[in-house]
């Protein structure tokens, strides 16, 4: 992980806010971070406007923000919001996704690092304490290394829309279908395809899938 040449001195009294829709995934981190007595969990959130209004409130230093959060706004929105405000804290994403549509959208989003939820705890604490200390760019070993390849090969840029389509479609979808699912025509549908093929340098559906399952560009 690239947060181990920051593991420095322990930022003492760190206030820090949990956010996560499943609550055996809070006790758990509850539990897990009461063993670094330099860290005051502050608060919990089990959705995204709870964890903007608690930023707001509780002032932490870092949050721990996961990206699917049921009902209500994602993760990335929150962290959107919540670094948007005067004086944001660090937003530390922790998550069991690493897709590179997921690292592009929460780097875009304010995020200051993206973490795996199977990360050694030492990890964690690691990079909570170098957010707390104001640094960025904390990744996992796997996110850092898809982060890497992403500068020197970039993906194509998809909007939402055709992201959205490029999930159906990597679902096995036909054209009708995703329209319903989407609530467009037909027509919509096909606009879109032929722009989802041009940037992913494809012909077909099986080629856009495949490409899109190779670079990870699928959610």
């Amino acid at each position: 992980m690239t947060t181990n040449p920051l593991a420095e001195t322990p930022t003492k009294g760190l206030r820090l806010l949990i956010c996560d829709d499943h609550a055996v995934v809070r006790a758990g981190l509850l539990a897990l971070l009461a063993s670094d007595e330099a860290i005051d969990v502050v608060g919990e959130a089990s959705n995204g406007e709870q964890a903007v209004t608690l930023a707001a409130q509780l002032h932490p230093q870092v949050v721990l923000m996961d990206l699917q959060l049921g009902p209500g706004i994602d993760g990335v929105t929150a962290t959107a919001q919540i670094t948007s405000a005067p004086n944001p804290p660090n937003v530390l994403v922790l998550t069991t996704y690493d897709t590179d549509a997921d690292i592009a959208r929460a780097i875009a989003a304010g995020a200051a690092g993206y973490l795996l939820k199977a990360e050694p705890p030492e990890e964690l604490f690691n990079a909570i304490h170098a957010a707390a200390r104001g640094h960025t760019a904390l990744f996992s070993r796997p996110v850092a290394s898809r982060v890497l390849a992403q500068m020197r090969s970039p993906s194509p840029r998809l909007t939402d829309r055709e992201q959205d389509i490029l999930n159906q479609l990597g679902q096995g979808l036909g054209n009708r279908e995703i329209s319903r699912a989407l609530y467009i025509s037909e027509a919509t549908v096909k606009t879109h395809l032929s722009r989802i093929y041009t940037k992913l340098g494809v012909e077909t559906r099986a080629g856009a899938v495949a490409v899109a399952k190779e670079r990870r560009l699928l959610r």
